[in-house]
């Protein structure tokens, strides 16, 4: 079954909501974005959340030092790196990475597959900040790519509408989602329990 991953939250009544969907990663912006956090605000979101879903923080070009001090405080299970971090730098750190790639072509793809991760998030390419473009790409990229898709989380444009198509024809490990469960810039539990039912196939249409 498809993992599904939220991003973003801001509120605790949010986060209840994914979880109760049966939300298995939970994302925590802590890079530059409408929807970013403070570390304080992290940690009282973070003790909503079981130790059965995943705490995912998201960096855009962050020190290291600041992600590793931010990951002990709020106990992330994983570094989400959405920004021109190297293979290099994101082995340096050490910690549980999953790396964002922005596809336009073939050799963004694979680009992606040079670096030693634990997920690769393939997402469409961002406007005013990283990432959150709410738009897609073209998932026939993804097709015969030397990547294991038991490692590939799908993102971009993905909605409580085309998510259980995107789970069919890309088949990945999981699939990410942030403005797709938006209503004017707000997170929506009722959207947040549709959309994991869907991207998990508990939803017949």
């Amino acid at each position: 079954m498809t993992k599904v991953k939220i991003c973003g939250l801001k509120e605790v009544e949010h986060i209840k909501a994914a979880v109760e969907a049966g939300a298995d990663f939970i994302g925590l912006m802590f890079a530059p974005s409408k929807r970013r956090i403070t570390v304080k605000q992290a940690v009282e979101l973070t003790a909503h959340i079981p130790s059965n879903v995943k705490k995912v923080g998201v960096f855009v070009n962050e020190d290291s030092e600041t992600i590793k001090q931010i990951a002990a405080q709020v106990g992330l299970d994983f570094i989400q790196y959405h920004g021109d971090e190297s293979a290099e730098q994101i082995v340096a750190i050490g910690l549980p990475a999953i790396k964002a790639f922005s596809i336009r072509t073939k050799e963004d793809v694979t680009r992606a597959a040079t670096y030693s991760i634990d997920y690769y998030l393939f997402d469409a390419p961002g406007t005013d900040f990283r990432g959150g473009s709410g738009k897609s790409f073209d998932w026939t990229l993804l097709d015969d790519v030397n990547i294991p898709l038991d490692k590939v989380i799908l993102a971009g444009g993905l909605t409580e509408e085309n998510v259980g198509i995107a789970t069919m024809l890309v088949e990945p490990f999981a699939v990410d989602v942030s403005s797709g469960v938006e209503i004017d810039g707000r997170k929506d539990s009722k959207k947040i329990k549709s959309f994991v039912e869907r991207a998990k196939g508990e939803f017949i249409l």
